[in-house]
């Protein structure tokens, strides 16, 4: 056999190097659908699925938009998220999936005053994270969230499925994850990502919106964990968060601490904003 039709064997993981633990997010939710509704599938497939059951999320909520947090079907799948375990995080609390950056100083604060009451109210506590619409930030919105106490959390891998109509599906979704996931590994290689409770959180970023996404997200479990052997990275013996507590710990490690510091943005929003 020729040398050149040899395939090379996957890298293998590094030894001294902490296992990863997927942290899984969700931004824009939860879906107001009455019919087939994506948020309540994504629930379901993260509750039974063959790689790992109950794996808890944070979901970045939309409190007050129509078609998400404020509709009674929203409001029902909170109260859903909340029972199951899961993590309930800001996004807006504007009728529309706003930019935060284009708010006036009255207009952010009323928005967050509300989101932290929304969640709350869900919750019994006040939410510590947020994630602005469009990833965009400043330092003055930045400001602001530290007022109300919410820590702002990024991510290291994004499935991109921020479409939720028309053709919003992804032949690239296991090439995409791969490429995002060998770019961290090289962080995690140089010691650059926090060790959490014996393990390094790799966030990645779903929309619940998304229909296309709530069919395949047992495929997506799947991936992840192939794509993990790909670049060389071991997951811990629970790949995914199953406790609410130690995702929290999680994400507010890998919370961003400057609003100067630079960070690597998802598909065209890093080119847009930076």
């Amino acid at each position: 056999m020729l040398a050149g039709c040899v395939s090379a064997p996957p890298p293998q993981p590094s030894a001294g190097i902490a296992p990863i633990r997927f942290l899984l997010s969700f931004d824009d939710g939860p879906s107001a659908s009455l019919g087939v509704n994506p948020t309540r599938e994504i629930l379901d497939a993260l509750a039974d699925n063959p790689i790992q059951p109950e794996i808890k999320a944070v979901f970045f909520i939309q409190t007050r938009a129509s078609h998400a947090g404020g509709s009674a079907q929203g409001q029902s799948l909170l109260r859903r998220q909340q029972k199951d375990g899961h993590l309930l995080g800001f996004h807006t609390a504007t009728r529309r999936h706003s930019n935060h950056r284009f708010l006036s100083p009255d207009e952010l604060a009323q928005s967050l005053r509300d989101g932290v009451a929304d969640l709350r109210a869900i919750s019994s506590k006040p939410p510590r994270l947020v994630r602005p619409p469009f990833w965009n930030y400043d330092e003055r919105t930045f400001a602001a969230y530290q007022a109300h106490g919410l820590h702002l959390l990024l991510t290291d891998l994004s499935a991109n499925d921020g479409k939720t109509w028309g053709i919003n599906g992804s032949l690239r979704r296991r090439s995409n994850l791969r490429s995002q996931l060998a770019l961290a590994a090289t962080h995690i290689q140089a010691g650059d990502m926090p060790v959490v409770d014996g393990v390094i959180p790799v966030i990645v970023t779903f929309h619940d919106l998304n229909p296309y996404t709530a069919r395949h997200m047992r495929e997506y479990l799947q991936i992840l964990m192939d794509v993990a052997g790909d670049v060389g990275l071991a997951t811990a013996t629970k790949p995914f968060y199953d406790q609410r507590d130690a995702l929290e710990r999680a994400a507010i490690k890998r919370a961003l601490g400057d609003p100067l510091q630079h960070v690597r943005l998802p598909g065209l929003w890093n080119w847009l904003w930076n």
